[in-house]
């Protein structure tokens, strides 16, 4: 069970943006897997990036102060999770904190890349039905990612062999050039030509990755979709995307959600909107007909003296609420009503009895006229 991100990050349950910003950064400083090398300040770090995430987009931290962690993500497949919504904008607050430790006084972009590095993530788009992203469920995809190579574990060296040391640079994956000017010396720092910057030379390579520790792979993945996903909907789930260099953990896979219209049901919100015809005589006597719903046929009673585009509702028969499913939206039914062009004699003479009793003339007007005047009557 996930902790309470308030506490993760130090903050009370009323803190605004920035007070949760400057948290995160304070922690993140600290817990950073490149600066701290701790037993379990990776897993603290990840952690607390979990927190941030949620707490920092409103609608989802909305949706977790009402439903706690189980608003915000749910299983997927065998990952860890995923979250809902674009969880971006994390970009600057790493260069920010980090930018105060590059030249020589810690790692920089172009220091030592010989520990493991994370692998990238990968995004995929996937198209569902209409019924599909209202009641969600389990879908099968096939990803094309970087695998650690099982033959070299990963390394990149010939099995019986490993990697050794470069001599260019020692292992530190740096070199260091000395400069004099007349304003005194300086020491420019840059990575390491002969292993680009890992420290480390593979001279017997692995024939199977060919040296660089991962491969190309297709895997089969089942995902969960919960029930509400609409278009743009971004699911997350964890240690799916490409294998990490050097056995580094690996990175995310970004499922984008892409919903196709439907020929009878239209969304608006969590609410579902269709439109049924009727007769003018069903209209006028009222009825009860069969309508469809994206659950089954329900029983819809027109009641009498029903107008053009009146809209019927049925009571949560619509989308469930993302996130919170037991939640759902109403299912809104226009009515739409048939006025004959043309009709028997003996359907004209019974309407013509009706119209002199209704005291209606359907001299001008004719029976559009006449049917016009009922409805509004």
């Amino acid at each position: 069970m996930a902790g309470d991100y308030y506490q993760i990050l130090g903050v009370s349950r009323d803190a605004d943006k920035d007070e949760i910003k400057r948290a995160y950064r304070r922690l993140a400083r600290k817990y950073h897997p490149d600066v701290n090398k701790d037993q379990g300040a990776e897993e603290k770090f990840k952690e607390i990036s979990r927190a941030y995430e949620v707490l920092s987009e409103p609608e989802v931290r909305s949706r977790y102060d009402r439903f706690g962690e189980q608003g915000v993500s749910s299983g997927a497949g065998g990952a860890s999770g995923f979250e809902y919504g674009d969880m971006g904008g994390f970009a600057d607050i790493f260069e920010s904190i980090f930018s105060g430790f590059g030249g020589t006084g810690g790692p920089s972009s172009s220091g030592r890349r010989n520990g493991p590095i994370r692998g990238d993530d990968l995004r995929l788009d996937l198209k569902l039905d209409f019924r599909e992203a209202v009641f969600g469920g389990e879908k099968q995809i096939r990803i094309p990612h970087l695998e650690s190579c099982k033959v070299c574990q990963g390394n990149g060296a010939k099995p019986g062999t490993s990697a050794k040391t470069c001599s260019t640079c020692n292992g530190i994956g740096q070199v260091k050039r000395a400069t004099r000017t007349p304003f005194g010396s300086f020491a420019q720092v840059s990575a390491c030509p002969t292993c680009n910057g890992s420290g480390e030379i593979v001279e017997a390579k692995c024939d199977s990755c060919k040296g660089s520790g991962r491969k190309k792979e297709t895997k089969k993945l089942k995902i969960t979709i919960p029930p509400g996903v609409d278009n743009g909907t971004r699911l997350r789930v964890s240690g799916e995307g490409d294998a990490g260099s050097k056995n580094g953990p690996p990175g995310d896979l970004y499922v984008y959600l892409y919903v196709e219209t439907d020929q009878e049901f239209v969304r608006d919100g969590i609410n579902i909107k269709s439109e049924i015809t009727v007769s003018y005589l069903q209209a006028i006597l009222g009825c009860r007909i069969q309508v469809k719903t994206v659950d089954e046929d329900e029983e819809l009673i027109i009641p009498a003296g029903t107008q053009p585009n009146q809209v019927i509702k049925l009571e949560n028969k619509g989308v469930p609420k993302l996130g919170n499913a037991v939640s759902r939206g109403d299912h809104l039914i226009t009515i739409k009503i048939n006025i004959p062009t043309k009709i028997s004699s003996e359907e004209k003479g019974l309407l013509a009895q009706l119209a002199e009793i209704k005291g209606e003339s359907t001299g001008k007007g004719g029976l559009e006229g006449f049917l016009g005047g009922l409805f509004h009557k």
